[in-house]
This record gives C-alpha cells, structure tokens and sequence, in this order.
C-alpha cells in the first residue's frame, strides 16, 4: 500500500466516524425531544381535573362543574342523579314550576334551594315531624346559563355526601352516604360491634368522622372512624343532630330519659326530660317535655319557657297551603303556647307577648265557599287568632290589629296560583292585604330566606359565665310572672270595650276603600 491509498483509506475512515456521530448525536436529539414531549404531557394530564364519584372517575360530573375564584359550583338537577335524588322545579311544600327554585328528593329526604340565598331547607321523610329544618352554605345558589348551581359545601349539605377539591392537585372526590357506610361497616365488625346504626339521622355522622354504632345487647354509642370512643357504647338510643354545635351534637337516651351531648362528651343538657326535638337553629332552641308538660330550653339547657304547657307549637297539618316550615315559631318570633286550653305567645327570649286568651290560632275553613284555612299573612307577618268565635290579626311581637276579636272569618283562597286573604265582618268583606296597607302594617323588609345567620340564643348564652345565666334566669321569672299579672289585670278593661272598637275601626277602613274606589 502506498502513501496515496493510505491517505485515502485515513480519510475515508474519519469520514465514517463523523457520519455515526452525527446519526448518533441525532439519535439522542430524537430521544431527547420524544421524552420532552411524553414529559410535557405528562404534565399536562397531570394538570388536567380528574374528577372521581364513590372512588370511580367520572367524566359525566366532571364536565358539569364550574370553578369560580377557587369555588366549585355544580348544577343542582343534573348533578342529583348522580347522588341518588331526584330533582323538580318549585318546593316540595308548595308545588309549582317555578325557575328560581328546585328541590331534590330521596328516599329519606328533601332538601330545598332558591336563588340568591344560602339558606337550604331539609326535610327528613323518616320523622313524625312536619317540621322542616335548614343548613347555610357559604355561598348562595347562583343561575349559569338559565340553571341554578350551588356550591360545593352546599352539594355537601343538602346532599349529604363528601365534596373536597383539592385546587393544588387539581382533583374533586365526592363520596355519597351509601358509599360511606358500606366502606366503614366492615371496619366497625372487626372493631366487635354488630354494625353502624340503620338510622339516616345518625349515618350522616360519617361525614363529620363520627360512626353512631350498636352492640350485642343492643347499646349504642359513637366511635371517630379510627375506633376510638367518642361517646361510650351503653346508652338505649342516640339520634345524631346534624344541625347543631360545631360539628352535630347527639340526643342521647337511657332509662327513658332524655339529654344532649356534644362529641367531646360533654353533658349540655341533662338527662331528665321526656323528649328533645329541635325548635330552630338560629333561635338555638328546644322544646323538651317532661311529665307531660312542655317548655323550652336553649342549647346549653337553661330553661326559656317553662316547663308547664299543655302543648307548645301549632298542628300545622291543618294550615297545608299556608306553606308554614316551623309550627313552633309564627312569623318569625312567636312561640305558641298552650296551657288550660288557652293560647298565649312567648318570644325567641322567652317573654310572654300575649298571655294565654286565645281559644284557638288560626281559622279553619268549614265553609263550602272556596275559602282555605288560614293561620299566618307570610308577606306581612302576622298570624290568625280566635277568641269567643271571633277573630284577630297578631304581628309579630303580638299587638292586636284590630281593637279586639271582631272578624267573622279570616282565610285564604288560590286563585290561578296566587294566594289572596280575606277577613270577613259585620257582612262585609275586604282584602286583608289592603286592610294591613291601609293600617300601615308593611310587607316585611326580612328577607325569608336569609343569606346571613344570625347570632343564637346559644352563641349569647355562651358569652356569659354560669353566675350570669343564673340571674337571667331568676330576673326572667319575676318578670314572666309580672307581666302575666299586668296582663290579667289589663284583659278585663280591654274585653269590655274591644269588640265595639274594632267593629269601628274594620267599618272606617273599610267605608275609606270603598270610597276610593
């Protein structure tokens, strides 16, 4: 081989070594770009909502929700289905296909929502009770594109499911109560307990970690969902109330006594009443029985009305279309009372508004006219009251409208949907919103379904050390007993003349609209 093919053979070879690396250096830039692209989505995916149903992804959910400011709202009907409920225009109380409200119903429950509030009204199906009770979401229902959505929290409350999103990992995993007690049962059974209470009341616990369980001998008590003993396993019974103290707090019976207990075991009423049965939660109130006289208490068991009524609370089975929620609280404020067969009106305080005169609150329609029975003017606060067969109006801190009993009938009639109100007198009849009108007794500023909770007996109770409730206690029975002295002596000067007053006033207002017109 001479020098030239040497030369030739040196530069063929640096040729072919230049041409790998450039294939192999191509190569690593193909690899290279393929794992930034694999990367880049995964990081994509990894960014992209997941949304899980009862541990399974569902994309049918997914799709539905809407982020606001790290807020989630879900369309209301369409996500009911999904939760096990059914779903309708209107109120369940009050039927109609209205827009701006819906309800959606289970086997166990209804839960009610209106635009712009954040008040949700909750009906168990399972309770002897008419009563409805309510929840408050931090958000108020809203409308997006003609659909009433609400809020996570509110999901979660009227829905009774867990609701969490995670904004940093992008998800949202929504676990129903069905779900929930079959996922946490099999744990109780190996803890040695027969299993989680049957009660829907007391399976909503799940959601707040709390497991409401029975035993062999059929003792019931509350783990958290680790097993450890909230509440020990040995009462006869325990009914889990949802709504109230931070977090629920629980009826507990035993000895067939009962008593409240919050979920860090302490005693907030004692166990020495016949019955507990919620009265309202902002007012933080119960009406408790106890042989066979009832009152009320607040929620730290101090005694607001005492215990010596034959009944407290109206039959509101009787008043369906009135659309009443609460048959313990009329227009906002009034408790009825009844004791020896007379009706008198306390506050949420506890002061006597109108001692006990009444025969009866409300009218009952008996009538073959189209007239409905009758006991509250929701618009305008003010309830129906009956005294020696004839009636009256209350407002709401239970002032007469008239000048005494005058009205022959006071009630209600449905005309193409619209509710219109009529009292009856000396033959004549008017309109009683236009009778309230003219009498300067306004439609109520208060908005029903209020977007702000107010403050409980409860919350101002527990600003006071127990020295204090004690004197308020005492201060409330002189001036209880002093104002039902005030108003037995009153009563006598006041039924004498009365009727002929308020014959005179009804004839004024009623001959001054029929002049306008």
């Amino acid at each position: 081989m001479n020098l030239i093919e040497e030369s030739f053979q040196t530069k063929e070879e640096k040729n072919k070594k230049t041409a790998i690396r450039i294939v192999l250096a191509a190569i690593i830039l193909v690899v290279v770009i393929i794992i930034g692209i694999v990367s880049y989505m995964a990081y994509i995916k990894g960014q992209e909502l997941k949304v899980s149903l009862d541990g399974n992804a569902n994309n049918d959910v997914k799709k539905m929700l809407v982020f606001e400011n790290g807020t989630v709202y879900a369309p209301i009907k369409k996500i009911a289905s999904y939760l096990g409920y059914n779903s309708y225009n209107g109120e369940y109380f009050e039927k109609s296909e209205s827009n701006s409200k819906c309800y959606v119903e289970s086997e166990n429950e209804v839960a009610n929502f209106e635009l712009n509030s954040k008040k949700i009204y909750k009906l168990d199906l399972n309770a002897r009770a008419e009563n409805y009770e309510y929840v408050y979401s931090k958000e108020a229902v809203k409308a997006i594109g003609g659909e009433l959505y609400a809020s996570a929290d509110a999901i979660e409350k009227a829905f009774n499911v867990s609701f969490q999103y995670n904004e940093d990992r992008n998800t949202v995993q929504i676990f129903t109560l069905p779900y929930l007690v079959n996922f946490y049962n099999p744990y109780v059974l190996n803890w040695g307990y027969v299993g989680i209470s049957e009660e829907f009341a007391n399976q909503k616990a799940i959601l707040k970690n709390m497991l409401v369980v029975t035993n062999n001998n059929k003792r019931v008590g509350v783990l958290d969902t680790e097993g450890k003993s909230i509440l020990e396993v040995k009462y006869s019974n325990i009914t889990y109330l949802s709504s109230v103290g931070e977090g629920g707090d629980f009826l507990v019976e035993d000895n067939g006594k009962v008593g409240v207990m919050s979920k860090n075991r302490e005693t907030k009423i004692q166990l020495i009443y016949d019955s507990i049965e919620l009265l309202d939660l902002d007012a933080g109130l119960y009406v408790a029985k106890k042989d066979n006289k009832y009152g009320v208490l607040d929620f730290r068991g101090k005694v607001i009305i005492y215990i010596e009524n034959d009944e407290i609370g109206v039959d509101i089975s009787r008043f369906k279309e009135n659309g009443i929620k609460n048959k313990y609280i009329l227009a906002e404020n009034l408790i009825p009372a009844r004791k020896d067969r007379k009706w008198g009106l306390y506050d949420t305080k506890g002061n006597l508004l109108v001692d006990y005169q009444y025969d009866s609150l409300g009218y009952t329609a008996t009538s073959s006219r189209n007239a409905l029975s009758l006991l509250v003017i929701p618009d305008y606060n003010v309830i129906v009251a009956c005294k020696d067969k004839k009636y009256t109006l209350l407002n709401s801190i239970g002032e007469e409208l008239f000048s005494g009993p005058v009205a022959d009938d006071i009630y209600m009639t449905i005309d193409g949907g619209e509710k219109h109100y009529y009292i009856r007198a000396n033959d004549q009849e008017m309109d009683a919103e236009e009778y309230l009108n003219q009498i300067d007794v306004n439609p109520r500023a208060y908005e029903q379904n209020s977007t702000t909770r107010p403050q409980t007996n409860q919350q101002q109770t527990e600003e006071n050390d127990n020295e204090q409730n004690n004197d308020e206690q005492n201060s409330g029975e002189e001036q209880n007993n002093n104002e039902q002295n005030n108003n037995e002596q009153n009563g006598e000067e006041q039924n004498n003349d009365g009727e002929n007053q308020g014959n005179q006033d009804f004839q004024e207002v009623n001959d001054q609209e029929q002049g306008q017109e």
